[in-house]
């Protein structure tokens, strides 16, 4: 019995983990596998089998399942923009276009990048952009960012309206050059 116990507990801790990395997904089932879990510890305790340590696992194993439960759940409803967790938090994608972020592993096209301090799952959009680039957000799609690499996007934000000034060989007003060639004999 204490087997199948440890079991399903290291279920609930292994799924815990990786739901960090991997989805919401992975914290519903830590959660579902923590409700049997304590099912399976009650039912350990009612077979005369109760001791501290059944009861410490039972109440650590309520607190993870319960705490990764609403993980879940708050994820997996925040595409629901008039819920009120939806409403309350901004983890929820809301206000992050035109932020700014990091590629913390390389889209190419698709990675993880961090966005005021929570990693995200990335899309770049102009194909592959390496570890340690700075992007900035173009959209939001549920739990995904669209992204493009930021020198792009500061390129197209300070193209000039007039492209015959591009190549343009006079010196603008107001620029250095002009106040040292009038210093000059």
């Amino acid at each position: 019995m204490w087997f199948i116990a440890g079991l399903l507990l290291g279920i609930v801790v292994l799924a815990t983990i990786l739901g960090f990395h991997v989805g919401p997904h992975s914290h519903a089932i830590a959660g579902a596998a923590g409700v049997i879990a304590a099912v399976w510890l009650i039912v350990m305790a009612a077979t005369g089998q109760s001791s501290s340590l059944l009861w410490a696992l039972f109440t650590a194993d309520l607190l993870v399942s319960a705490g990764v439960g609403i993980l879940a759940w708050r994820a997996l409803t925040s595409h629901n923009v008039d819920s009120p967790l939806a409403l309350a938090g901004a983890h929820h994608g809301r206000g992050l276009e035109g932020a700014q972020g990091v590629v913390v592993s390389e889209l190419g096209p698709e990675g993880v990048v961090r966005v005021r301090g929570e990693q995200w799952t990335a899309v770049a959009a102009e194909g592959k952009v390496p570890a340690g680039e700075k992007v900035r957000v173009l959209s939001v799609d549920g739990m995904r960012l669209e992204v493009i690499r930021e020198q792009v996007f500061a390129e197209d934000a300070a193209s000039p309206a007039d492209p015959s000034t591009l190549f343009s060989l006079e010196v603008p007003a107001g620029s250095d050059e002009t106040s040292n060639q009038e210093a000059r004999p």
